[in-house]
């Protein structure tokens, strides 16, 4: 059961409308968006990329241009460390571009994720010693390694940290003290003392603001070819579609499009999505997961070398392997997620309030996936472990109400190694250390029942009769939508269901002819398990329906129909 609330926010949504030509109910979604002042409305929509804050108000970034610079000229050697998934793929292949461009001497490295793990450590700094590295840069990592970026100072190495994820700390007497490596230059926005106004971004963009202020010391032009690929990587880390993260993402998509990239160009044709718009959704349900696929079943340098790729066959041949690895991961998903529900629902798991389920057989790679689907089917929050070389690792994914990081944090003790965000988290910890993991994440726990039962935020409850072609295209105004900037949600109770047709291969659509009670007819699709939706839903009876309009072009007709997303 869900629990259906209405938006209650209040503003002049007639007057937001006139003002800026849309319609009021749009003017009301934004406002519900927590977008209130003329300023933040005109940032809302804005598509121009000069209202992005400026580079040089991240802390450090002076220095580690600097250093950087100085490197350059000193003809020193540069090695750049990331992370496997499409945020470190992407922050990757700006830095080393950028730096390239620049004339660095620079390589990468990209960590193993079941050799190496997450982020920078010993082994990774030792081999760059080795290999004559002068200076190392992460992006995408960094931050939570304190003890390795200690080990690379120790042997005498420049170390620039690029990272966007929460800082760790440790908690005395009541007090919270941040633990900041001891790099020579730390850029990360949620830095306490960094001033930069707005902290939600992603690893890529802050590598993509390194390289803006690179290119301005340098002098060299053409800094807007990276954009679509820090606003592919903000989409794809679930980053909030606010601020400038809206204007990037909006940029970026439109330069998608028109992609010089040969790896980006083959990765867009193996997926069918050439010649046409690409949206938020695009990237996050077939771009990101080719990217990410690599990271997870082979090595995340293929997806690299595919965006350094500069003859179109070879870029193919790599989005064609891309391709395939992501297939194979959902099949190996759908497995492990069965694995998953079985073991809540037939051991003591089902009575907790907090999941940590251990699929010794699941490969650690999906381990971040199969937990996100488990907390959307049952809401609640969700750690899947496996067993890895050198003990369990796993990914967990969060609630709403439930902030991860926090609470691992006061688990730290049985860790060897964590991180993460307030809804999702990774972790490695010795096997004996897993049952009193879930009991002590059990027993700190102060969630409610209350708080697993899914809470769907209505914009508008507003007559199917309401909606015309104008609207539909002011709706367009909000896009692209996605984390911080949701879909909007319109509802109508007491909607009489005149006729249900399920059709489809996998039956998984269902159309509805639907009347309102003022006698309007609207013709009505649900995408999912028609089986499911068919026992809840039955014909000649009356139901409030949640939903989405749109325009529906079928033999040069046009048709006003809605997409069906909830029903009670």
């Amino acid at each position: 059961m869900e629990n259906w609330r209405i938006y209650g926010k209040k503003a002049d949504f007639n007057g937001i409308g006139e003002k800026f030509h849309i319609d009021p109910v749009v003017a009301r979604v934004i406002r519900n968006r927590d977008i209130i002042t003329e300023e933040e409305l005109l940032m809302y929509f804005s598509e121009d990329t000069s209202k992005l804050h400026s580079p040089w108000l991240l802390k450090d970034m002076d220095k580690a241009i600097d250093i950087i610079t100085a490197g350059i000229a000193e003809k020193k050697n540069i090695r750049i460390i990331g992370d496997y998934d499409i945020d470190g793929i992407c922050s990757i292949y700006i830095l080393l571009t950028a730096l390239k461009n620049a004339g660095a001497n620079v390589d990468y490295v990209v960590p193993d994720r079941i050799a190496d793990g997450y982020g920078i450590n010993e082994n990774l700094i030792k081999s760059a010693f080795e290999s004559g590295v002068d200076i190392i840069v992460t992006c995408d990592n960094g931050i939570a390694a304190y003890d390795a970026i200690a080990y690379a100072k120790s042997l005498g190495m420049t170390v620039i940290i690029t990272d966007h994820h929460n800082v760790p700390f440790r908690e005395e007497s009541g007090s919270r003290y941040y633990v900041i490596p001891e790099a020579d230059a730390v850029i990360n926005p949620k830095q306490e003392l960094c001033e930069y106004p707005f902290k939600e971004i992603c690893g890529a963009y802050v590598a993509y603001k390194f390289a803006c202020c690179l290119y301005e010391k340098c002098r060299i032009e053409g800094i807007e070819e990276f954009m679509q690929f820090a606003a592919i990587a903000t989409v794809g880390d679930i980053m909030p579609l606010r601020d400038e993260n809206r204007i990037l993402v909006k940029r970026g998509l439109k330069d998608i499009v028109h992609t010089k990239n040969a790896g980006l160009k083959a990765l867009l044709e193996v997926n069918a999505l050439t010649d046409r718009t690409i949206t938020s959704y695009d990237i996050g349900f077939r771009i990101g997961p080719c990217l990410n696929a690599s990271g997870r079943l082979e090595t995340a340098k293929y997806a690299v070398d595919m965006l350094l790729c500069e003859d179109i066959e070879s870029a193919r041949n790599l989005a064609v392997m891309l391709r395939r690895f992501n297939d194979d991961r959902k099949t190996m998903t759908e497995s492990a997620v069965c694995a998953a529900v079985r073991q809540v629902e037939e051991t003591s798991l089902k009575n907790d309030k907090v999941l940590v389920i251990y699929l010794p057989e699941c490969h650690e790679s999906i381990a971040g996936i199969v937990a996100g689907r488990i907390k959307e089917r049952l809401n609640r929050p969700a750690i899947v472990l496996t067993d890895g070389e050198n003990g369990v690792k796993g990914s967990g994914r969060s609630i709403e109400h439930y902030n991860m990081f926090e609470e691992l944090t006061k688990c730290k003790e049985l860790f060897t190694k964590f991180g993460g965000h307030p809804m999702a988290a990774g972790l490695s910890l010795e096997k004996k250390n897993i049952e009193p993991l879930r009991k002590m994440l059990n027993r700190n726990t102060s969630l409610t029942e209350e708080d697993f039962v899914k809470t769907v935020w209505i914009d508008v409850p507003m007559p199917v009769s309401y909606i015309s072609e104008k609207l539909i295209e002011d709706l367009k105004l909000l896009e692209p939508f996605g984390n911080g900037n949701e879909k909007p949600v319109f509802a109508e109770k007491n909607l009489f269901v005149k006729s249900i047709n399920v059709t489809g291969k996998n039956r998984n659509v269902v159309k509805l002819g639907l009347i309102n009670e003022k006698g309007f007819k609207i013709d009505a699709v649900y995408f999912g398990d028609a089986d499911i939706f068919t026992q809840k839903v039955r014909e000649r009876e009356k139901y409030a329906f949640t939903y989405y309009p749109i325009l529906n072009e079928y033999r040069g007709e046009r048709s006003i129909q809605i997409i069906i997303t909830g029903v009670q």
